[in-house]
């Protein structure tokens, strides 16, 4: 089988970047918050000091030794790696200054999935520069790029010979993505999707079918939907099986979320339509403390690469605390489980606690 360790949005700017031994310059274009610092010392007033500078795997904290054993580890980027000045005037605008990105290679990760809504916080200029450091670094990335083919194309993560993962990658609008910042001929950007038809469906199936072989699996990776809530809406349910379906796809690796959605396991394949943030430095932030945002989720899905199928699913929640992944209490665990479990039962997954201070996901198979 290939494992696979599959997270949310990691976003090593602003604050965390502060902790990282080559901070970037802290200010900040925020209509309340002027300097990156400040988020240092919000959670600080939370949970305590913060030891500074971190070594590159601090903010990986517990969740690192689970992550290795993968075969393969994914997450989306939300954060842009450049010291680029050209900040976009949208209000909320991540990076994390290039020498900083030891961090990502610390947790061995193989692909960053760069389509969503903070890759172009500092432009063009930052994108490019972005794409430059991953590539130096040794690290996969797709759903972005210096035009539209090279945004469009997988990341090719190879395994042991005759099996690899492809990564395509995709950003909605409903994520809140500038139409502006689509990848064209010759046009730096996302690849952004315009809408969840039929016909998108048909352009993807086409690229999975120029590129896939057998052995391989194919991951969608896609930056959609609302930040806060546990609806999934119907289109985005019957485009998930459409690409399952119809494109060939094997996993759906959906994000945007700040906090983990119901899962469904659609024709023994995995459909992540929230996996949450999983890094981020939001911890003295007040508002939707509701749904736990701090409470986060490595996936480790098992996988067969004859047949693309899910054959075993384990989660590992883990919390965020001085900027850094921890074990959750007890009562966390309880309380994820819960949630998870109340969110999936519709689509027929059930959600356990399982050993090791995890969580088993159930479901009936070739359904």
């Amino acid at each position: 089988m290939v494992t696979l360790a599959l997270c949310g949005d990691v976003m090593l700017g602003r604050g965390i970047d502060q902790i990282l031994p080559h901070p970037e310059d802290p200010e900040l274009h925020e209509g309340y918050v002027r300097s990156a610092r400040t988020y240092v010392e919000l959670a600080e007033r939370i949970n305590g000091p913060i030891p500074r500078p971190v070594g590159f795997p601090y903010v990986w904290g517990d969740a690192l030794a689970e992550m290795r054993k993968a075969s393969a580890r994914i997450v989306n980027l939300e954060t842009s790696v450049t010291t680029s000045r050209a900040y976009e005037p949208k209000g909320i605008n991540y990076r994390m200054h290039p020498q900083n990105i030891e961090t990502l290679r610390a947790a061995c990760i193989d692909c960053c999935v760069l389509a969503n809504n903070h890759v172009l916080d500092w432009g063009q200029a930052g994108l490019l520069e972005t794409l430059n450091a991953l590539r130096e670094a040794g690290i996969k990335t797709a759903g972005a790029g210096c035009d539209l083919e090279h945004a469009g194309a997988p990341a090719v993560i190879d395994l042991e010979p005759g099996h690899r993962i492809l990564v395509f990658a995709f950003g909605s609008g409903t994520s809140g993505i500038p139409e502006t910042w689509a990848a064209g001929p010759g046009q730096p950007g996302v690849h952004l999707i315009e809408d969840f038809s039929a016909k998108t469906v048909a352009r993807i199936a086409g690229l999975t079918r120029a590129e896939k072989r057998p052995g391989d699996i194919a991951v969608a990776s896609i930056h959609w939907g609302e930040n806060w809530g546990y609806e999934i809406p119907h289109e985005f349910r019957d485009f998930a099986h459409a690409l399952i379906g119809e494109a060939a796809i094997d996993l759906i690796h959906g994000h945007s979320s700040h906090h983990a959605k119901g899962i469904e396991i659609y024709r023994d394949r995995l459909i992540l339509y929230g996996a949450g943030d999983f890094l981020n430095d939001y911890e003295g932030i007040e508002g939707y403390e509701a749904f736990r945002g701090d409470l986060t989720v490595l996936y480790l899905p098992d996988i067969s690469p004859r047949t693309g199928e899910l054959t075993r699913l384990r989660l590992v929640p883990f919390r965020i605390q001085r900027f850094r992944l921890i074990r959750p209490t007890e009562d966390d665990l309880r309380w994820l489980c819960e949630r998870l479990d109340r969110e999936s039962r519709a689509s027929g997954v059930r959600v356990e606690t399982g050993a090791g201070g995890g969580l088993d996901v159930l479901w009936r198979r070739g359904t």
